[in-house]
Protein backbone atom coordinates (compact mmCIF):
# COMPACT_ATOMS: atom_id res chain seq x y z
CA UNK A 1 0.00 0.00 0.00
CA UNK A 2 1.52 3.60 -0.86
CA UNK A 3 0.03 6.66 0.99
CA UNK A 4 0.62 10.64 0.52
CA UNK A 5 1.48 12.25 3.85
CA UNK A 6 0.09 15.78 4.30
CA UNK A 7 2.12 18.38 6.10
CA UNK A 8 0.74 17.98 9.43
CA UNK A 9 0.71 14.29 8.86
CA UNK A 10 4.55 14.45 8.15
CA UNK A 11 5.44 16.67 11.25
CA UNK A 12 3.28 14.77 13.94
CA UNK A 13 4.57 11.82 12.90
CA UNK A 14 8.17 13.19 13.25
CA UNK A 15 7.06 15.23 16.41
CA UNK A 16 4.09 14.05 18.30
CA UNK A 17 3.17 11.17 16.89
CA UNK A 18 0.30 11.28 20.30
CA UNK A 19 -1.57 13.49 17.58
CA UNK A 20 -1.79 10.90 15.23
CA UNK A 21 -4.53 8.32 14.90
CA UNK A 22 -3.76 4.74 16.54
CA UNK A 23 -4.44 3.18 13.15
CA UNK A 24 -1.90 5.10 11.00
CA UNK A 25 0.90 4.61 13.59
CA UNK A 26 0.31 1.04 12.72
CA UNK A 27 0.35 1.61 9.33
CA UNK A 28 3.55 3.77 8.98
CA UNK A 29 5.22 0.82 11.15
CA UNK A 30 4.18 -1.66 8.37
CA UNK A 31 7.35 -2.82 5.89
CA UNK A 32 4.39 -2.91 3.17
CA UNK A 33 3.62 0.30 3.62
CA UNK A 34 5.32 2.90 0.85
CA UNK A 35 5.12 6.74 2.31
CA UNK A 36 5.25 9.52 0.01
CA UNK A 37 6.10 12.88 0.74
CA UNK A 38 5.15 15.69 -1.25
CA UNK A 39 8.05 18.48 -2.11
CA UNK A 40 5.82 20.80 -1.37
CA UNK A 41 5.92 19.71 2.30
CA UNK A 42 9.67 21.11 3.25
CA UNK A 43 8.66 24.02 1.63
CA UNK A 44 5.69 24.76 3.21
CA UNK A 45 7.36 23.59 6.90
CA UNK A 46 10.49 25.62 5.68
CA UNK A 47 8.00 28.59 5.44
CA UNK A 48 6.26 28.62 8.28
CA UNK A 49 9.17 28.17 10.14
CA UNK A 50 11.16 30.79 8.66
CA UNK A 51 8.18 33.53 9.52
CA UNK A 52 8.29 31.98 13.07
CA UNK A 53 4.43 30.56 12.22
CA UNK A 54 5.98 27.00 13.68
CA UNK A 55 8.93 26.90 15.66
CA UNK A 56 8.69 22.98 16.24
CA UNK A 57 9.42 22.42 12.72
CA UNK A 58 13.05 23.11 13.06
CA UNK A 59 14.11 19.90 13.58
CA UNK A 60 12.45 18.42 10.70
CA UNK A 61 13.48 21.19 8.60
CA UNK A 62 17.08 21.17 9.68
CA UNK A 63 17.35 17.43 9.05
CA UNK A 64 14.67 16.95 6.57
CA UNK A 65 16.67 13.99 4.65
CA UNK A 66 17.35 12.07 8.17
CA UNK A 67 13.82 12.61 8.68
CA UNK A 68 12.85 11.30 5.04
CA UNK A 69 15.12 8.28 6.32
CA UNK A 70 13.48 8.04 9.46
CA UNK A 71 9.86 7.36 8.02
CA UNK A 72 11.51 5.66 5.20
CA UNK A 73 9.70 7.99 2.80
CA UNK A 74 9.69 8.93 -0.93
CA UNK A 75 9.93 12.38 -1.63
CA UNK A 76 7.61 13.04 -4.96
CA UNK A 77 9.35 15.97 -6.71
CA UNK A 78 6.49 18.59 -7.65
CA UNK A 79 5.86 18.46 -11.84
CA UNK A 80 4.79 20.52 -14.31
CA UNK A 81 1.77 17.82 -14.46
CA UNK A 82 0.96 18.17 -10.57
CA UNK A 83 1.48 22.16 -11.06
CA UNK A 84 -1.13 22.15 -14.01
CA UNK A 85 -3.77 19.59 -12.24
CA UNK A 86 -3.63 22.17 -9.24
CA UNK A 87 -4.22 25.36 -11.06
CA UNK A 88 -6.85 23.59 -12.82
CA UNK A 89 -8.43 22.04 -10.01
CA UNK A 90 -12.11 23.11 -9.28
CA UNK A 91 -11.55 23.73 -6.16
CA UNK A 92 -12.62 27.17 -4.31
CA UNK A 93 -9.84 26.52 -1.80
CA UNK A 94 -6.69 29.05 -2.29
CA UNK A 95 -3.83 27.37 -0.47
CA UNK A 96 -1.07 26.78 -3.11
CA UNK A 97 0.56 23.84 -0.96
CA UNK A 98 -3.28 22.14 -0.17
CA UNK A 99 -3.82 21.80 -4.46
CA UNK A 100 -0.41 20.48 -4.86
CA UNK A 101 -1.16 17.84 -2.70
CA UNK A 102 -4.60 17.11 -3.92
CA UNK A 103 -2.96 16.96 -7.32
CA UNK A 104 -0.57 14.80 -6.38
CA UNK A 105 -2.80 12.41 -4.72
CA UNK A 106 -5.05 12.59 -7.92
CA UNK A 107 -2.71 12.19 -10.57
CA UNK A 108 -1.10 8.98 -8.52
CA UNK A 109 -4.01 7.68 -7.51
CA UNK A 110 -2.75 7.67 -4.24
CA UNK A 111 -5.12 8.24 -0.63
CA UNK A 112 -4.29 11.67 0.99
CA UNK A 113 -3.28 10.90 5.05
CA UNK A 114 -4.90 14.11 6.42
CA UNK A 115 -7.07 15.77 9.12
CA UNK A 116 -8.43 18.45 7.20
CA UNK A 117 -11.11 18.05 5.87
CA UNK A 118 -10.92 20.33 3.35
CA UNK A 119 -9.77 17.64 1.33
CA UNK A 120 -13.06 15.69 1.43
CA UNK A 121 -14.69 18.95 -1.28
CA UNK A 122 -12.29 17.59 -3.67
CA UNK A 123 -13.43 15.26 -6.42
CA UNK A 124 -11.13 11.60 -6.51
CA UNK A 125 -9.05 12.26 -3.63
CA UNK A 126 -9.19 9.63 -1.08
CA UNK A 127 -8.86 11.33 2.33
CA UNK A 128 -7.65 8.89 5.45
CA UNK A 129 -7.65 10.07 8.65
CA UNK A 130 -11.07 9.70 10.66
CA UNK A 131 -11.19 5.44 10.27
CA UNK A 132 -8.93 2.97 9.38
CA UNK A 133 -8.22 2.49 5.54
CA UNK A 134 -11.03 -0.06 4.19
CA UNK A 135 -9.31 -4.10 3.93
CA UNK A 136 -5.83 -3.28 5.42
CA UNK A 137 -5.09 -6.23 7.46
CA UNK A 138 -1.91 -4.23 9.40
CA UNK A 139 -4.61 -1.73 10.70
CA UNK A 140 -7.04 -4.02 11.70
CA UNK A 141 -9.02 -2.25 9.69
CA UNK A 142 -12.53 -3.79 8.43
Amino acid sequence: MRVLLDTHAVLWALRSTQRLPAWLIKLLETTATEVAISAVTPWELGLKYNLGKLPEAEPVVVNWEACLTRLQAESLPITHRYGLVAAGLDWPHRDPFDRVLAAQAMVEGLPLVSADRIFDTVPNVDRWWDAPPPGNEATGAR
